[in-house]
């Protein structure tokens, strides 16, 4: 709380203030019947003063905003929509960022980045955001084949001479950094116990173990099977091949280059300027301080912090940027051909999705211990969107919903445009 009379009001001893406030204002009212005309003007001037006194300390809380005023009314509704969410769900804080045509027009946080010191989440403040780290794990590996330092058809052991040959069914099988990055490799998934993992200062490559030894469930390049592990692996890979630690090839690869000023690998072990507290639901959903997590042997899958305006500005820059070759921008979104009779459903860690007129988008929802994501990339309409929140998601952030009054927008200009025709 930011005013003295509203922490009065949200403390729970609420009507002992009360009692005490009407006892002190009928000793002022009797003081004042007890003196004379002249002294009681002046007793009411003190006592007016004392009040406003007591309310100018209320600090003025300005939203951490930025918008084109062009789209007021619509991120109007955003805004009230976003606030719904975080209210409905009882989360703390959050981030939501819009790009319309590689600019973003609509960037706020919402709420609080820590409920215990009473710190209010702004633009630079940096949460959890689970799987969606995948994207800039996926785009390291495309710049990576670019420049020669990794082949795609190239197997694991290739890069990890020791890592096992995995098996199916007793036999042996070849696993292709091309089908870790599409998820096709075959690798099983995590347990929850594994995803609970709370086992400290545990790196990349020595986090293989819990895996490595494990029999694949499916012929590699089969089908998809999403599993942590492959990017885990493939992040292994990428230290190996170029002797940097995955928090580096994000620092040099990514960040520096787009100027993501607010991403980073999570590390409990380091003050991170910005970091927001995270929370979680308890077992009869009431929300707590989350247990504490070392993602750091999972950063390459879910160990990123980042917030709403920097992945809509990774967005963009898939988008627009000069920064990234066009051979790699057309990489991204193909989809790879699969062995078995399936259509892939996603390409390089990014989700296909259309819609009833058949428009393509590309989305990810992330989620993890304290934290959640989503980023959605709508081609067509030229729009990028992106959330955050600082507590364990059990509802996805409802990037449709959010994004709806842009697309009613764009629609509305279309059927202009073709009735003036």
């Amino acid at each position: 709380m930011h005013c003295p009379a509203l922490r009065i009001l949200s403390n729970c001893n609420f009507w002992l203030y009360l009692r005490f406030f009407a006892k002190f204002l009928f000793l002022c009212d009797y003081i004042i019947r007890k003196i004379d005309f002249k002294m009681k003007r002046g007793f009411q001037i003190v006592i007016l003063l004392a009040t406003l006194l007591a309310f100018s300390s209320c600090k003025k809380i300005t939203n951490d905003i930025l918008f084109d005023s062009k789209y007021k009314k619509e991120i109007a509704e955003v805004k009230k929509e976003a606030s719904m969410y975080l209210m409905i769900n009882n989360i703390p804080g959050g981030s939501i960022a819009i790009a319309k045509e590689g600019k973003i027009i609509y960037a706020e946080a919402i709420g609080l980045a820590s409920t215990d010191l009473e710190v209010p989440a702004n633009r630079k403040t940096k949460f959890r955001i689970g799987e969606i780290s995948e994207l800039f794990t996926s785009l390291i590996y495309q710049i990576m084949v670019e420049d020669g330092t990794l082949h795609p058809d190239s197997s694991v052991q290739h890069y990890l001479p020791d890592y096992p040959v995995p098996v199916l069914m007793n036999t042996q099988q070849k696993i292709t950094i091309s089908q870790l990055v599409n998820h096709s490799s075959g690798i099983r998934q995590s347990t929850d116990d594994e995803l609970d993992w709370a086992k400290l200062n545990t790196t990349i490559q020595t986090g293989l173990d819990l895996f490595k030894n494990d029999p694949l469930n499916s012929i590699p390049g089969w089908n998809e099977n999403s599993s942590v592990f492959n990017y885990n692996l493939l992040g292994a890979i990428m230290e190996k091949a170029t002797g940097k630690i995955f928090p580096e090839l994000v620092k040099n690869y990514i960040t520096d280059t787009l100027k993501l000023t607010n991403t980073v690998v999570d590390n409990p072990f380091r003050t991170i300027t910005g970091r927001t507290d995270f929370y979680d639901y308890n077992m009869v959903s009431q929300v707590m301080n989350a247990t504490f997590r070392d993602l750091r042997f999972r950063a390459p899958s879910e160990g990123l912090l980042s917030n709403a305006e920097d992945l809509v500005k990774l967005g963009n820059a898939l988008l627009y940027s000069d920064e990234i070759p066009e051979q790699i921008k057309k990489r991204l979104f193909e989809p790879v051909q699969l062995k078995g009779d399936f259509q892939p459903t996603m390409a390089n860690g990014w989700l296909f999705l259309r819609n009833k007129r058949g428009e393509l988008s590309y989305g990810r929802v992330g989620g993890v211990t304290g934290g959640g994501a989503v980023i959605l990339i709508i081609p067509d309409k030229k729009l990028v969107i992106a959330g955050t929140v600082n507590l364990t998601s059990s509802d996805e952030i409802p990037v449709f919903k959010l994004i709806a009054p842009f697309l009613r927008e764009s629609e509305n200009s279309v059927e202009k445009k073709e009735t003036r025709e």
